[in-house]
């Protein structure tokens, strides 16, 4: 059996290598929630000029980004519209309920865009006491149970223009935003233009093993700030992890492009399988969603004689898996995964 693993679970799994366990062991640190700590404080400064936004906030995670932006955007009571297959909506334990106390609208398409007419139509301005006033427009960029679709940016400016029209703010799930930046040789800070508040998880693709930022209107950060403390993540010596963060910024960003390479091969390789198709289709970015239609094998099936030759993909509701490129990832170990699959599954 191969003593290495292949671990295709998600792009969260990367470990920082020799060089960013050093960056992190020399940072200069000091306390973050008296504003003390240099490194928490660079990073913030580097992030809020690279989505050229007023200010930024570290975090300790993509949802926490996520539910301190909800919280410093809306009051309970408040309706929100987002896809219904969004992360803030299926993924994070029903935060947005039982923190903020709003409620979602949920519309959207299959490939994780929100039709404009489709949100227009559902957008409450409060007026009538019947109906909860409409607060904050969401996005998800690249969408992930959508199969880490990029949304179109003439989706994202149609959607700020109606939002500006109708004085609704627009909050970013920008999680995977470089993903979809580097396939579409775009800059962040065009993205972001679009949206009031903006986020980047940097334990994804980028490599860090832990952290995301939250960037916006300097009031705005300075209501997520305390919501930040309320949730109880401000941490102290925090540098420690905002350096593990710059150095990811400083040089995982461009090599996105070999993660999105070894997707669309794993990806030819699956939809080459007479017993396998790709319910989401090719991949835009670094995930790809297969389901198998076997006489013999089932998906669960499949994802066990996988796991015992130490290759790792995730089965989600018995119907599809998912396997996530990163940089913990090699080409080699793609071919090793298609030779695994294939051994599996005899055609």
């Amino acid at each position: 059996m191969p003593s290495e693993i292949v671990d295709l679970r998600s792009d969260t799994v990367t470990r920082p290598g020799p060089e960013m366990r050093r960056v992190m062991a020399e940072a200069e640190v000091g306390d973050d929630v008296f504003g003390e700590d240099p490194t928490v404080n660079a990073l913030e400064e580097e992030m809020a000029a690279f989505f050229e936004k007023e200010a930024a906030l570290f975090v300790a995670s993509g949802t926490m980004a996520n539910q301190v932006s909800l919280k410093a955007h809306t009051q309970p009571g408040d309706e929100v519209v987002a896809h219904p297959q969004a992360h803030i909506v299926r993924a994070e334990s029903a935060a947005g309920a039982a923190i903020s106390g709003v409620q979602f609208r949920m519309v959207g398409n299959p490939d994780g865009t929100l039709d404009v007419s489709e949100v227009e139509a559902v957008l409450q301005t409060g007026d009538d006491p019947h109906f909860a006033p409409t607060r904050l427009i969401c996005l998800e960029n690249t969408h992930n149970f959508a199969g880490g679709r990029i949304i179109p940016m003439e989706n994202i400016e149609a959607l700020r223009e109606l939002a500006l029209r109708r004085g609704v703010a627009m909050h970013l799930d920008g999680a995977r935003l470089l993903n979809a930046c580097v396939a579409q040789d775009l800059r962040p800070a065009k993205v972001a233009a679009a949206f009031d508040s903006v986020t980047l998880c940097f334990s994804k693709g980028l490599g860090a093993p832990v952290g995301s930022i939250v960037a916006g209107e300097a009031g705005f950060i300075r209501r997520c700030r305390r919501y930040r403390k309320m949730f109880g993540g401000a941490m102290r010596q925090a540098g420690i992890l905002a350096a593990a963060a710059r150095y990811a910024m400083d040089r995982h960003v461009a090599r996105l492009a070999e993660d999105h390479a070894n997707a669309r091969r794993l990806a030819e390789g699956l939809a080459a399988h007479p017993h396998i198709s790709l319910p989401r289709g090719m991949p835009d970015t670094n995930l790809v969603f297969f389901a198998v239609d076997h006489p013999q094998v089932t998906l669960e099936q499949l994802v066990e004689k996988l796991k015992q030759q130490r290759v790792l993909v995730i089965g989600m509701n018995g119907r599809v898996a998912r396997a996530v490129t990163h940089l913990d990832v090699s080409p080699e170990q793609i071919e090793r995964t298609m030779e695994c699959i294939h051994e599996a599954l005899p055609r």
